[in-house]
């Protein structure tokens, strides 16, 4: 509803016109103008021009958005857990998951170490299965800064494990673009095969299931990522044995 840039162009009265309306959405978006000016104490003249600033043509338009904005924001009706996790493997323990699991396993086998990368719920499964990797003897660690500096010993025949549910955060590419280009090579775990970081993968493990969002945050269940992870550690594991 409102970005970045358009809050960095309000005025003082504007700014207080913003944080007004974004305590009281619900209420603003069955306001008149001349209630919402008294409310407020500002003018009129004051509303509209805070209403060109956010491109909407008058007050009018500005409540027909603010109520799509409030409706898109609603309380998300969540699935059952065990409906995610029969989603899962519905779809995809009927494909070739555990020939991909192998192969990937079987790359890491070979690596002298293994990086994860991954931000958000997916950062904090990388630093579990970095964690879980190396307590099964495979030297591991997570990364989460695109900046961090990774010695050349480690680099050199390296396996690089990226976690992301959309497979598009710009992050995650950046950083994997960087360690192909170094000789790394990547495995991912992403929720669909089509997404960019799938694509420059030496091995992607697609796990396909609905993705779920709650306010803006996706909470789509990462079960699925967890089987695959323990999987392919037990199967490296295996291999190694």
């Amino acid at each position: 509803m409102f970005t970045q840039d358009m809050i960095a162009s309000f005025n003082e009265l504007e700014t207080s016109l913003y944080n007004y309306i974004s305590q009281n959405a619900d209420k603003v978006a069955y306001m008149r103008i001349r209630e919402l000016a008294d409310e407020t104490h500002v003018s009129t003249a004051t509303i509209l021009r805070f209403c060109r600033k956010i491109n909407c043509e008058g007050f009018s338009e500005f409540k027909v958005k603010l109520k799509m904005h409030l409706e898109g924001n609603k309380k998300t009706v969540l699935k059952g857990s065990q409906h995610s996790i029969i989603e899962f493997f519905e779809r995809t323990l009927k494909g070739d998951i555990e020939e991909n699991i192998r192969k990937a396993a079987s790359l890491v086998t070979k690596a002298d170490s293994v990086i994860f990368i991954g931000i958000g719920s997916s950062g904090v499964l990388a630093e579990y299965g970095a964690r879980y990797f190396s307590s099964l003897g495979k030297f591991s660690m997570y990364i989460k800064d695109p900046l961090f500096p990774i010695h050349s010993k480690l680099r050199y025949n390296s396996a690089t494990i990226a976690l992301s549910v959309s497979g598009e955060n710009n992050f995650s590419v950046t950083h994997l673009n960087q360690l192909k280009q170094e000789g790394s090579k990547i495995i991912s775990i992403t929720n669909n095969k089509h997404s960019t970081i799938a694509k420059i993968s030496d091995i992607n493990i697609p796990y396909y299931v609905t993705e779920e969002w709650y306010e803006g945050a996706n909470i789509t269940t990462q079960v699925p990522v967890l089987y695959i992870l323990e999987s392919m550690a037990h199967e490296m594991y295996k291999l190694n044995k």
